[in-house]
């Protein structure tokens, strides 16, 4: 049991077990990257790692199918520093209960965005994590109740800004920074 203890702490990647979305056990590597000791994310909610409300709950349903389907979940997604500053970073998920995905909940993070924080608006990381899940505009406007035009015109911004001439060039900016 000290060596599963000594893997779960020392990953080089950040571990999180949730049930209902309450964090239940993560790992330094989690916390560190967050800006957090272990200690002070336990029992907390998932709710103060994300820009918003909306944002929070958005995120609960997506790949809400596969994890029912008892498959791993994966996308990429920013998330809040306790500085307030972002993260860009891979995420997976498995559950243990595919009857109740989130009842019970093993999750990965690995950062793909080292360097000064990215500040974006709550729209930006919206547009930004459904491009960064392969979504066309038409997708993300659906999912987010938007006009495809608003999604276009959030990813034209975010091109002019980052100086990138196209989708793949923005996640590649935003992940090599």
């Amino acid at each position: 049991m000290e060596w599963l203890k000594l893997a779960f702490d020392a990953a080089p990647i950040g571990i999180v077990v949730t049930e209902h979305r309450v964090i239940r056990a993560c790992n330094r590597g989690f916390a560190e990257m967050l800006g957090y000791e272990p200690t002070a994310l336990l029992g907390q909610s998932f709710r103060q790692l994300y820009g918003s409300e909306q944002e929070y709950e958005q995120v609960r349903d997506i790949g809400m199918e596969p994890l029912r389907a008892d498959s791993p979940y994966s996308d990429e997604r920013m998330m809040r520093r306790r500085d307030g500053g972002q993260v860009w970073c891979r995420f997976r998920a498995q559950t243990v209960t595919p009857e109740d995905p989130l009842a019970r909940l093993v999750m990965s993070f690995a950062v793909i965005h080292e360097g000064p924080p990215v500040s974006l608006s709550p729209r930006e990381r919206q547009v930004i994590g459904g491009v960064g899940r392969g979504l066309t505009s038409k997708q993300i406007a659906r999912e987010l109740g938007l006009s495809p035009r608003t999604v276009e015109d959030v990813r034209a911004r975010l091109l002019k800004r980052f100086d990138v001439k196209n989708a793949v060039e923005l996640l590649a900016h935003l992940t090599i920074g």
